[in-house]
């Protein structure tokens, strides 16, 4: 114990009074003797007679048992392997690079290490700076894919100096953005690598604005999807606005260096080879039958769009870590010893299987918080869970589906789950209904409505776990206090409380302070007495102007076992029961949702009562609605610049109508490689529009600029696809061959079929459909047909 004495001032020194006494161990405290106080003495005394009550001196080791232990009962607990012990989260500071703190860290553990105790050991549960060089190491390995792809295309396609030409610019252009990022502060990360993987295919043709907005809707979202997948805006904008430095300056300076003169070709045709003769008879056909050409495609668009309903949904894929989750719920009241003792058993199953590494296990809270996607559980002596380490990811879908059939038949007491890693935000619970009601709802009115709920989703084969984040009521122990009998005794309802919470819990009467550690004193009865609830009605309250004790039965009616809401959640300041559930291992939310949506929906609320869908429903709601902000100034520009090139408004129109098409594209991809449409894919969508705009603005500047030559509108439109037809191609197949690396990634795999499929269909589209529409437009008659108000300006 800490006393201040005071100072003394001594000649020109001022001391500190440090009387002695103060416990240096357990045992002092033992030691300590005790004696009755003046009041005690007095009232002794006056109510016994006698001399001397209060001269005598007694220890405290007399009449109790003095040790020294951990906290009981433990508010958390942690094993590794099945060993006691204790986890230690380290984070970087900001700005700072996650892979030099690793090695930093690495090198002073190793130092450290020499100098533990015998038996105690070090393990780690997750090392971010060596999933972080992997990942980037990996990459810069598909970004050097991604560039030999588009080299090997282009020299196959162009010649070997032209390839030299572009290639060289591509460089420049990477190194020109990494310098840029660097300077801008964008880490390398999984989220900027991957849109320099992007960028790279659109990088062989002209990059404009109106590709560069395509992803502004991604950086102008407020949600936390917007500032995870931000920079995927920057490094596409930075990579292709560089790229269009690089190609109106040192481009043009590079093919006078290193191109031939171009040879003379006399009357030949340029376009007299067998494969642009049947790209001509092909697209001359199309427009001979325009209506016919764009029923067909009109016909395909909605077949996709009825396709699109049997693509899988899915807000964010899986991560690719070899480990995963196991979240363990126990009835809400129960002890935290119990709890621990079902989750050495796991631990011990999950030890003994071969492809398990390693084993964490965390008893009354979630861990610390080491990824970013998974918000850890709040302390609840009901909740434990285990972090597996495994040698191979390829094997977490099988072991979730031994582990929780094992779980159902050897838990039924508690709820026991495999939970996956996700790679961007996610959600513990994929399926939340919310149930509110006024600020002061009957709980049971609210219990009710969720149970209705919840035995709905009992009866779909397609849900798993559920509960309530209310979770369960819980009993507690009323002893019904007298208020007369309690003021003639003198015994108040702090004294009771105060009795009780030392008998059964301890009570801290002090601190024992060792080094800069203060280590709570705590008061309690023996381990026989806690245990004996059945004796609380003969427990000894003493009032505190007192000397003799009164049995707690004396000062209550009766003592009663009632039930009460151990959680009551407010959201909005309006009590509020979530009904939260996962979906069956194999089967997505969007699934689920279609044939869960209704049954819930149906509930009959009280009046005053609402319901709203939460969970991972509302988070892809919310992320994909965020986006809308930024679409409206996106679009906007993109309309802007087009109207702006060709001062029309017919030429803008027919690019309006191609871009829904290349859902055709998407929906085959797709639905034919069984890849979820997700956030990714989405944003994979709003680029491949960009890409489709980009390329039809091309096509259009050329059918205007063969129009001022003079020649006539139907021949200007085929010849200005026939000279388009070679670039437009070589511009989608570097891209498409470009993100193919991004298949192997299961984050970008979304948007890389997205973009592949979408722009090698919307390929066939610029170059058929524009024409059409075009000469649908502007009324454009075909050779030997009479041509309905032809027009001689370029467009109107």
């Amino acid at each position: 114990m800490v006393v201040d004495a005071g100072h003394a001032d001594v000649q020109t020194q001022r001391l500190r009074i440090a009387p002695t006494g103060a416990f240096r161990t357990p045992e002092d405290i033992a030691d300590l003797a005790i004696r009755p106080s003046v009041l005690d003495a007095v009232l002794a005394q006056a109510t016994r007679g006698g001399a001397g009550s209060g001269d005598e001196l007694i220890r405290i080791g007399d009449i109790a048992t003095v040790s020294r232990g951990y906290a009981d009962p433990p508010r958390t607990l942690m094993r590794f392997n099945g060993e006691r012990a204790i986890g230690l989260a380290i984070s970087n500071a900001s700005g700072v690079n996650v892979v030099d703190v690793g090695f930093a860290v690495d090198a002073r553990l190793n130092e450290l290490l020499v100098d533990l105790p015998v038996g105690i050991e070090l393990h780690r549960i997750h090392w971010q700076s060596d999933v972080i060089a992997e990942s980037v190491n990996g990459f810069f390995i598909n970004l050097i894919e991604a560039v030999a792809i588009v080299l090997v295309v282009l020299a196959l396609a162009m010649g070997v100096r032209m390839g030299v030409i572009i290639g060289s610019a591509l460089l420049l252009t990477i190194l020109a953005t990494l310098v840029i990022m660097a300077v801008m502060g964008i880490d390398l990360q999984r989220m900027s690598l991957g849109a320099l993987v992007i960028a790279l295919g659109m990088m062989v043709d002209n990059a404009t604005v109106v590709a560069v907005m395509a992803f502004y809707p991604i950086y102008s979202s407020p949600e936390d999807v917007g500032e995870y997948c931000e920079s995927l805006f920057l490094v596409v904008a930075i990579s292709l606005l560089v790229s269009w430095v690089i190609s109106v300056t040192v481009t043009p300076l590079q093919c006078i260096d290193m191109l031939p003169d171009p040879k003379k070709t006399g009357d030949e045709d340029a376009y007299g080879s067998r494969f642009y003769r049947t790209f001509r008879g092909v697209l001359q056909g199309a427009i001979r039958v325009r209506f016919l050409t764009i029923g067909g495609i009109v016909g395909l668009l909605v077949i996709s769009g009825v396709g699109f309903g049997n693509v899988k949904q899915l807000f964010f894929p899986d991560s690719a870590m070899p480990k995963f989750m196991v979240d363990y719920w126990a009835p809400e009241g129960i002890r935290i010893q119990d709890v621990s003792a079902d989750v050495q058993r796991i631990e011990s199953r999950l030890l003994a299987d071969e492809r398990v590494s390693g084993v964490a296990a965390f008893v009354g809270a979630g861990p610390p918080r080491f990824y970013l996607p998974v918000e850890p559980e709040a302390q609840n002596p009901a909740y434990a869970q285990l972090i597996v380490n495994v040698t191979d990811v390829a094997d977490i879908r099988d072991m979730e589906r031994e582990l929780n059939d094992w779980f159902l038949s050897a838990f039924s007491q508690a709820q026991i789950f495999v939970r996956v890693y996700g790679v961007g935000p996610s959600n513990t619970w994929k399926l939340e209904a919310r149930f509110s009601g006024p600020s002061e709802a009957d709980p049971g009115v609210l219990r009710g409505l969720a149970d209705q709920a919840l035995g709905r989703l009992v009866a779909n084969p397609l849900v798993g776990n559920m509960e309530t984040d209310w979770r369960q009521r819980v009993q507690k122990i009323v002893p019904v206090y007298n208020q007369e009998r309690g003021r003639w005794s003198g015994i108040s309802r702090d004294d009771i409380a105060q009795t009780t919470k030392r008998a059964y819990e301890g009570r801290v009467v002090g601190q024992f302070r060792e080094g800069d550690d203060l280590i709570p004193i705590v008061l309690r009865n023996v381990e026989e007495e806690r245990q004996r609830i059945s004796g609380l009605d003969v427990l000894e309250v003493r009032p505190l102007a007192a000397t003799d004790d009164v049995p707690l039965s004396q000062v209550v009616d009766d003592v009663r076992v009632e039930w009460e809401d151990p959680i009551i959640v407010r959201r909005d300041r309006r009590r509020t029961i979530t009904v939260q559930a996962n979906p069956i291992t194999g089967v997505t939310l969007p699934t689920v949702m279609a044939t869960a949506k209704g049954e819930i929906e149906a509930i009959e609320l009280p009046p005053g009562y609402v319901m709203e869908w939460g969970g991972e429903t509302k988070s892809s709601a919310d992320a994909q609605k965020s986006l809308i902000p930024g679409i409206v100034p996106a679009v906007g520009i993109m309309l802007l610049i087009i109207v702006g090139l060709f001062n029309a408004v017919r030429p803008p129109l027919v690019i309006v109508l191609v871009v829904p098409f290349v859902l055709i594209g998407m929906v085959a991809g797709l639905l034919g490689t069984n890849t979820p449409f997700g956030f990714m894919a989405l944003l994979g969508a709003m680029s491949l529009a960009g890409m489709m705009i980009k390329n039809a603005i091309v096509l259009l500047d050329e059918i205007n600029l063969n129009r001022a030559k003079g020649i006539e509108p139907y021949e200007a439109t085929v010849l200005s696809a026939l000279s388009r037809l070679r670039p437009v191609m070589l511009a989608a197949a570097t891209t498409v061959l470009g993100v193919t690396p991004l298949l192997q990634d299961v984050f970008w795999i979304g948007m890389a079929v997205t973009i592949m499929a979408g722009l090698a269909f919307g390929t066939v589209l610029t170059m058929i459909l524009v024409p059409v529409l075009y000469a649908t437009l502007f009324r454009l008659s075909t050779p030997g047909g009479q041509p309905a108000a032809p027009s001689a300006q370029p467009a109107e």
